[in-house]
Parts: structure tokens; C-alpha cells; sequence
């Protein structure tokens, strides 16, 4: 812990400065706004099954950001980002349709993503059999979703008022204190510390500048789950992602800082579990944005180009009914109620799904930069492959947890190793089982025929 203090702290004082780029054509329009989310009473909180009760409390407010950029002609994308576990599609969904009658912004035009800290609020539909929620939280829950909802499309607008003259550029920093999380056992995989298991240690930032070259804004990711803080924890807080965010507006006043969590599924913070943990990983990642901007920075120009699309997922064949009725007399209470709530859906539809309808947004910055935002828990695998496969000439920025977070998008390695990424965790999210073998490539198929489709000009 000495050592990464020390890291930390050169890391910081080596960053103060912050380079803006050189004054040039603003070949862009971009516009930011705040507002906080905050819960304003007591309520679950997501993200761990081990909590018992409701949340006591506020350690650090939640935030809803969104960035609004237009190119020459008039090509719009807005990216939202939130300090909540993830948008479950169904109100992800509701907002895209109230943005499109108030600002007619079509769906491919919005992205939603998250920090995915597990110190947030629930929100209405996501992990629900998780929760041992009575009437009174599912009520606070329902209420939270429709306040989320009002804010979400409050900030886009006031984003979209906001627009004025700007110039983009990339830059990448590193943070180091991600470790993949799959650790191999004699019982097989658990979650746990594996130094030697893949990780992404990139941190891209999108500087966004006036044309008078002052900084407006800058979004930038990270590849490591938010749950430095564990499931003792009681009080709202925007974990890691939410000190670097903190840590960079106090040192660049005037600045909005955004964080969209990457391909974090199998990674977490390491060692982890207290608020000291939590102000070091913070400020690391902070300098680490911080190097980025004072560094060699890329121009990215339009022309703007977006693409929103769906693949159908396919699961492997589900439990029968017979199975399921079985299951509802299990000793674990959350496979209990994976049964219940598969048996409803047996009621009401006559049989349980055969796949998914993933949703994948793309984001393409002319020649410089492809933004490619998946939904799900999904795991480093996907983000290390698409940055090998897809061919250049542009920079490829891999997300995850955006537009839908309805369960793990485990690899066909991890399928085949087995572990809670890829089955567990689906009784927590109620989906009917593990994914098929072949959904990896079928997702990366889909994502290389939506990029280079775009990159055509389609």
C-alpha cells in the first residue's frame, strides 16, 4: 500500500499541468451538462446480494453527465453517463423515446452508459430476483426510475443548449490497479485474484475544447469493476470512478469530467474494501487522465457517423418445467426464485426465450476514432479481440455496460472454464441459463459488420 501511495502521489504532482490543444478550426459543436442523482431517501442499493438492508446514507453524490457533440453537418450523438449499475433496457428505452419527441434525436443517436459502481441506488428491473425488496423498497425503487428517468432527459437537453464551437483530440493514459478476478481452484473458477489473467490497462480520454482552446470536458474509460467497496457498505458513493471524476473537476475547474466503464466483467480492484482503497484507485486513475490531456494528443475530426442495431444472442436450451418446478424447492433462495419467476414467464408466454436482443451502439469520429459501446457485464476477451481485429486505420475505444445491463457476455473461453460469469451470475439477473457456445462470435461478427459498414459510408 506504501508503494501505491508513493505511485499515486508522483502520478499527481507529476500531472498538474494540463496541455490544451492548439488553437485550430472548430470543426465541431459540444455541449455539457451535470445533475445529481442522489437518492433522496433510503433504498436498496445495488449490486451485491449480501446486503440486508436499505442504504444509511450519502458518502459521495451521484451524478448524471451527458456530452452532446454535432460535426459540419449537423450529425448528432449524445453520450450519457451515470453513477448507477447499469440502465436495464426497459428505461434506458423509455428515455430514448421521450428524447426523440423532445429534441428529435433518433435512438442511434444516444448512448447510454454507466460507472457500474455497486454503491448506487436500484433501478426498477435490474437484478431484480437479487433483491429481497418488500412493498415499501419496491415502491422507493419504482419512484427512483422515474426520478433517474426525468433527470436523464433534463440533462441531455440542457446539453444540447449548451453547444458552442469545439475542437476534439485523444490521448491514453495507464492505471494499473485492475486484476482479473478468475481465479482457477480445485473446485473450479471463482472470483477471487488472478495476477496472470487477462486485463486492459488503457485509459482513453476524449479531450473536448473550445475554440478558444479551453477545456470544456473529458470522457474517458476504464476496464475495472466498481466495487472497491464492498457489500458492508451502506452509503451512496460513486466509488473509484467518482473520485477521479471529483479529483479531475477540482483540479481543472470549469472542466466536466465523464466516466464510462469498459469491458470489466472479469476484472476488480486489487487489494480492495476500504475508503482508503477507494481514494487511492480514484486518484490514480485521475493522474492517469491527467497525463492523457498534458500528453501527446490526436486530433479527431468529423465527419460524425452513428449506428444503433441488435443481434439475437442465443441461449442454450432452458430448463423444461418440470425442472424449474423442482428448482422452486431449492435450498439457495436465489435459484428459488430464478424458478418462480422463470415459471411466470412459462404462464404468460407459453415457453421461455430462446435468445436475446443485444443491443450495440457504434459511434464513429471520421478517420480517428471508433467508439464501440456493448451492453452487459461483458469481459475483457471481447475488448482485447476487437482492438486486435478490427482493421485501422482508425482507433478503436471498446466499452461495456451501455444502452442494456442484463447479464454477463462471457467469451467462449470462460463459457467453456465455467464459474459465475458464466452461469452463476444468470440466476442473479433471471435469465433461463448460460449462453450458447457460439454467441462470442456471433457478437464480434455483428460489431465488425456494423463498423465497417459505417466506416463504408453505410
Amino acid at each position: 500500500m506504501k508503494t501505491l501511495k508513493l505511485m499515486v502521489a508522483l502520478t499527481i504532482c507529476t500531472c498538474f499541468s494540463m496541455a490544451v490543444p492548439m488553437a485550430r478550426k472548430a470543426e465541431w459543436k459540444a455541449g455539457v451538462a451535470v445533475t445529481r442523482i442522489t437518492p433522496q431517501q433510503s433504498m436498496w442499493m445495488a449490486g451485491y446480494a449480501a446486503r440486508k438492508k436499505p442504504s444509511e446514507g450519502t458518502t459521495m453524490d451521484l451524478f448524471a453527465k451527458a456530452l452532446a457533440l454535432e460535426d459540419g453537418h449537423g450529425n448528432r450523438a449524445v453520450i450519457i453517463t451515470t453513477d448507477i449499475l447499469g440502465f436495464p433496457g426497459s428505461v434506458s428505452e423509455a428515455i430514448a423515446k421521450r428524447l426523440a419527441a423532445s429534441h428529435g434525436l433518433r435512438r442511434d443517436q444516444l448512448v447510454f452508459t454507466s460507472s457500474h459502481t455497486h454503491s448506487g441506488p436500484v433501478v426498477r428491473e435490474s437484478l431484480a430476483w437479487m433483491y429481497a425488496l418488500d412493498g415499501e423498497q419496491a415502491e422507493a425503487v419504482r419512484s427512483y426510475t422515474g426520478f433517474l428517468q426525468d433527470r436523464v432527459v433534463e440533462v441531455v437537453g440542457q446539453a444540447l443548449g449548451k453547444m458552442v464551437p469545439a475542437v476534439l483530440s485523444l490521448g491514453h493514459g495507464e492505471a494499473s490497479f485492475g486484476v482479473n478476478r478468475r481465479e482457477k481452484t480445485d473446485k473450479g473458477y471463482v472470483i477471487g485474484v488472478n495476477v496472470d489473467g487477462p486485463v486492459d490497462h488503457d485509459v482513453p480520454v476524449l479531450c473536448v475544447a473550445s475554440s478558444e482552446s479551453k477545456m470544456l470536458a473529458v470522457l474517458f474509460s476504464y476496464a475495472c469493476h466498481n466495487t472497491t467497496l464492498g457489500a458492508d457498505n451502506y452509503k451512496f458513493h460513486g466509488d473509484y470512478a467518482g473520485v477521479a471524476q471529483e479529483e479531475i473537476e477540482k483540479e481543472h475547474p470549469g472542466v466536466t469530467a465523464l466516466f464510462m466503464i469498459g469491458c470489466a466483467a472479469d476484472t476488480n480492484p486489487n487489494p480492495r474494501g476500504t475508503e482508503e482503497h477507494v481514494r487511492a484507485y480514484g486518484k490514480q486513475l485521475a493522474g492517469a487522465v491527467n497525463a492523457a490531456m498534458s500528453g501527446n494528443t490526436v486530433p479527431v475530426r468529423p465527419p460524425l457517423r452513428t449506428r444503433f442495431d441488435r443481434v439475437d444472442l442465443p441461449f442454450s436450451p432452458p430448463p423444461t418445467k418440470a425442472e424449474l418446478e423442482a428448482q422452486l424447492s431449492d435450498q439457495d433462495v436465489y435459484r428459488q426464485r430464478q424458478a418462480k419467476g422463470l415459471l411466470g414467464v412459462i404462464n404468460e408466454k407459453g415457453s421461455l426465450p430462446t435468445h436475446y436482443p443485444y443491443p450495440i451502439s457504434v459511434v464513429q469520429f471520421g478517420k480517428d476514432l471508433t467508439m464501440i459501446l456493448l451492453a452487459g457485464e461483458v469481459l475483457v476477451d471481447y475488448d482485447l479481440r476487437l482492438k486486435k481485429e478490427l482493421p485501422p486505420p482508425q482507433q478503436v475505444w471498446v466499452l461495456g455496460y451501455a444502452n442494456d445491463v442484463f447479464a454477463y457476455i462471457p467469451s467462449r473461453r470462460v463459457l467453456e472454464e465455467g464459474g459465475y460469469e458464466a452461469a452463476t451470475s444468470m440466476i442473479y439477473y433471471g435469465q433461463s441459463g448460460p449462453w450458447a457456445p457460439e454467441v462470442e462470435e456471433i457478437l464480434v461478427s455483428k460489431v465488425k459488420q456494423v463498423v465497417c459498414g459505417l466506416r463504408q459510408g453505410g
